[in-house]
């Protein structure tokens, strides 16, 4: 038998591991973060700035004027589905999340791919925080020194593929040290980008008049029958999911929480709900200044798309403007930091229950994380990019749009997940059957039909960017082939790791070892 199943059958046994002091079964230390830093930590790994610098101009593309809407209609199955995390979190704390209760409610199998959808979402966007961070240093840096050439170095592919190596081994870094890091970086550049943010809402108020492609706000940017199809709906819904994605990771560390049976699911619920108010305020201020039109600052002018704050900072903040481009590169450098709490986690929870090779399972004795899955993350996420940056032609466009694949998929697969581990206690109250049946099968219903209409529109190459292969959207290559891919690797998996898989090691009755309060 394995170090991994050892230590997992230590823990169904419900007994302290010998000689871990403060620290979970898998190594992690409890205790770390209290509310205001968990919140902090979910802010950062959804970067407010980062995400609508990357995701508002694809998002107007499909919604046009109908943009604040769909952030809306994206947020509903958001909070229904962070209802169903907290739940579960209460139940059975674990940094594995959707692995670990997916697996508990359906089996290793589905919880196997539940997993590895989580794994891939979170590889996909941290190539993708990676090349916003590189596209921002090298314009904070022209803009620093005056000099237009230093901007355009981020069109050198080598340069750029090279910078954005240094960025992931720096973030790792910084990951592989520990909460305590993290948390101090976290409260510094989080609260900076959102003080910017501020300003440039302000300004845009302030200013929308003197904007030759100005719109004065209209209550009908609120009106959902003004959306002409549903695959627009579709479309622009995986978009804005995206720009929520990433309150999850207050649920990963809820082994490292203190009082994480509550505290986690509290506050992953409490940072999509003031990203939805930093989300409005932006989108409406923009809108008004810059409008939806497709030439000069208007939101649907292509050359804006890849970075709309790029486009607009200057004509909004005037000699302001540096602030934010300071502001998206220390959001996205902040979110490639935090991010990696995730995968790291879900490696290590994976590896523990003996889904994985046992070397992920490895904990640093001195940081007490995940120090293998913490380096592994991010090889292949800078592996991802450096190949998404030679196959594609807009490569932060494809990969929001494929990452919405994914996390429609592995959201909503944890969302129904909840109405059926909780099955036997649905009807007991209201309480539990608006929060474990209606919420959860409401939010993920609607996800899934979300992953499915795009998945189908993704097929053709005029889809995101245009970039195809063989004739197929390169969207749907990396949203739907990604996940077949995780089959095959299951399938392999299956054969070196069977304990797992004949349910030896994770069942719905293993109880998840935290450390006492």
């Amino acid at each position: 038998m394995t170090e991994a199943l050892r230590t997992s059958s230590t823990a169904a046994r419900g007994k302290q591991l010998p000689g871990s002091g403060d620290r979970t079964a898998k190594g992690l230390k409890g205790g770390q973060l209290g509310l205001l830093a968990v919140v902090v930590l979910g802010i950062s790994t959804i970067a407010p700035a980062y995400t609508l610098t990357s995701a508002l101009g694809p998002t107007v593309n499909e919604a046009g004027l109908q943009l604040p809407v769909i952030f809306l209609i994206g947020f509903i199955p958001m909070i229904l589905v962070s209802l169903a995390y907290r739940e579960l979190n209460a139940d059975s704390p674990d940094s594995g999340t959707t692995f670990t209760w997916v697996s508990k409610a359906f089996g290793p199998w589905v919880g196997w791919m539940g997993g590895w959808g989580l794994l891939a979402a979170n590889i996909i966007v941290l190539s993708n925080l990676a090349g916003v961070a590189v596209d921002f240093f090298y314009l904070f840096l022209s803009q620093l020194t005056g000099s237009a050439e230093l901007a355009d170095l981020a069109d050198n592919k080598a340069l750029n593929v090279l910078t954005c190596l240094v960025f992931v081994a720096l973030a790792v870094w910084v990951s592989y040290r520990g909460l305590h890091t993290t948390k101090v970086v976290q409260y510094g550049l989080v609260g900076f980008q959102l003080l910017v943010l501020g300003l440039f809402v302000a300004m845009a108020f302030a200013n929308w008049s003197t904007s030759e492609t100005a719109i004065p706000f209209s209550w009908g940017w609120f009106d959902v029958t003004r959306i002409e199809t549903f695959g627009q709906v579709a479309a622009g819904i995986s978009l804005s999911i995206f720009v929520y994605w990433g309150w999850d990771v207050c649920l990963t560390v809820n082994e490292e929480t203190a009082n994480g049976k509550k505290t986690a699911g509290v506050a992953g619920t409490l940072t999509a709900v003031i990203v939805l108010a930093i989300y409005l305020l932006v989108s409406i201020a923009t809108m008004m200044f810059a409008g939806v039109g497709d030439t000069g600052n208007g939101l649907n002018n292509a050359e804006n798309h890849e970075n709309i704050f790029t486009a607009l900072a200057s004509p909004i903040m005037g000699p302001f403007a540096i602030l934010m481009s300071l502001a998206v590169l220390s959001s996205s450098a902040a979110s490639l930091q935090s991010t990696f709490m995730s995968p790291s986690r879900s490696l290590l929870a994976m590896a523990h229950y003996g889904a994985l090779p046992e070397p992920f399972s490895r904990v640093s004795r001195k940081f007490a994380t995940p120090g293998l899955a913490t380096i592994a993350a991010g090889v292949m996420s800078a592996g991802f990019y450096a190949v998404m940056h030679v196959v594609s032609e807009n490569v932060l466009n494809d990969t929001i749009l494929a990452l919405g694949l994914m996390i429609c998929f592995y959201y909503g697969l944890t969302a129904l997940a909840c109405a059926w581990y909780f099955r036997h206690s649905l009807f007991t109250s209201v309480r539990h059957f608006v929060l474990r049946l209606l919420c959860p099968v409401l939010g993920g219903v609607g996800l899934f039909i979300v992953f499915f209409q795009t998945a189908v529109d993704s097929l053709a190459p005029e889809f995101g960017s245009g970039s195809e292969i063989f004739g197929v959207g390169l969207v749907f290559i990396l949203g739907v082939g990604i996940l077949a891919l995780g089959a095959v690797f299951m399938l392999i998996m299956a054969r070196v790791r069977p304990g797992f898989f004949r349910g030896e090691t994770l069942r719905k009755d293993t109880p998840a070892l935290v450390v006492p309060e």
